[in-house]
């Protein structure tokens, strides 16, 4: 805490900014990778990789992003990586071969890691009390996701493919700018300069942050996969053109983005734990039905033979999307709670562990999407994968969270007990 309204508004407004622009690099190859695999001529599982190779990166920085960040404060952490990711990003447009490709996305991926030092940066200048609402208004910086679905397909149309990268370039350079001239730095929040490194780690022997790394490898980890995915998917299976494909796959991405800070205010009320509980049910409910591949089948009627259709049309697939992105939205706000709430001293070093485990969930899934449709030719494969996990972070948190609770809650038995008295 600490600092000025004015100073506190900038902090949020100019992180939240800067990390929108970073997760819309980090998300490009959602649209680029569509001609880039016509250009190449790759399966779904080289499609797969590609769409997935910045996450790993991104992933993979987290941790470290986030013990720095704890060390020397996110301003210049922060301003440091979007500048690291300029000349990558401009790259690409150079790229002729799927090695390149590959090897820049590795170094694009940098840009993932703007999560663990954002969220560490800017939960240290609010208190508890609204820390999940400005943790969820920075992580609305999701909607870049959503964004380069609406920007990526208007550039390709005006230009080329090429032409992404490098208005991203520029895009990047100009946000760096305005962030490090817009920010400030608490000193205050520094709270583990002296830590070791073996202390920052002690978080790991914790059984809670290995469960909350689950809970946010399926609402982050999922989310990226899926906004990785979603455009292709509905390039081929209902048809459409990459621009209208790009605007249906926003309806999942923009309020998987964007509702996080109601996800955070929900947090702040009624509490993490709660909040998570129904967004996962919430999700295994949507993945089933997302699940059900386009069949078709022939039962014997009293008039002969009658062939049915079952399968999800493109609208009522849309807003089962639309309502798992709530969903997702509201679940990395809450998992963030947890954090916040446990871990208040360290949270660049546990946000940074958790987010690494999201964005594994969001490398991984992507390509075993792919090898799923290679190996069954079911594209909808992808949802019954989901569905499974999802399964396991609800047995899990029952047996370690929800059995523990009261029937009635704390509250209503602290009530009933008083009431005997």
């Amino acid at each position: 805490m600490g600092g000025s309204k004015l100073q506190r508004g900038l902090v949020l407004g100019m992180s939240t900014l800067s990390f929108t622009m970073c997760f819309m690099v980090w998300m490009m190859f959602a649209v680029l990778g569509v001609p880039v695999k016509e250009l190449l001529q790759l399966n779904e599982t080289q499609f797969g990789l590609l769409a997935a190779t910045p996450v790993l990166t991104g992933s993979l920085v987290r941790l470290p992003l986030g013990m720095l960040t704890d060390r020397f404060g996110g301003r210049l952490v922060f301003f440091l990586l979007m500048l690291a990711c300029v000349l990558p990003i401009y790259l690409i447009a150079e790229a002729t071969q799927y090695w390149q490709f590959l090897v820049l996305g590795l170094f694009v991926g940098l840009a993932g890691g703007s999560f663990s030092v954002g969220i560490a940066y800017v939960a240290k200048w609010f208190d508890k009390g609204s820390q999940g609402l400005a943790m969820g208004v920075f992580g609305a910086g999701n909607a870049g996701s959503a964004l380069t679905k609406f920007l990526a397909p208007a550039l390709i149309a005006y230009g080329s493919w090429q032409t992404v990268p490098r208005v991203y370039s520029a895009i990047m350079f100009v946000t760096a700018l305005l962030f490090w001239f817009f920010t400030s730095e608490n000193r205050a929040h520094r709270a583990a300069g002296s830590v070791s490194l073996r202390e920052q780690l002690k978080a790991l022997k914790n059984p809670a942050v290995w469960r909350y790394c689950q809970y946010y490898s399926i609402v982050f980890g999922g989310y990226v996969a899926l906004a990785l995915w979603m455009t292709k998917y509905y390039v081929q299976e209902y048809g459409f053109t990459l621009q209208t494909a790009a605007l249906l796959a926003a309806c999942f991405s923009l309020p998987g983005g964007v509702l996080r800070a109601v996800g955070g205010w929900m947090s702040d009320r009624w509490g993490a734990q709660s909040v998570t509980w129904w967004v996962l049910w919430v999700s295994w409910v949507c993945l089933f039905l997302l699940s059900y591949p386009q069949s078709d089948f022939t039962v014997q009627t009293v008039n002969g033979e009658r062939t049915f259709h079952l399968g999800l049309g493109p609208w009522v697939f849309t807003l089962l999307m639309f309502v798992v992105g709530i969903a997702f939205a509201f679940g990395k706000a809450s998992v963030f709670k947890y954090i916040a709430n446990d871990y208040p001293q360290n949270m660049g070093v546990v946000s940074g562990i958790v987010g690494l485990a999201g964005g594994l969930g969001g490398f991984v899934l992507p390509i075993l999407f792919g090898a799923l449709v290679d190996l069954t030719g079911v594209r909808s494969s992808c949802f019954m994968l989901l569905y499974g996990v999802v399964w396991v972070s609800l047995i899990w948190m029952y047996f370690s969270e929800i059995r523990q609770t009261p029937l009635m809650g704390k509250v209503a038995s602290a009530r009933l007990e008083a009431q005997g008295e």
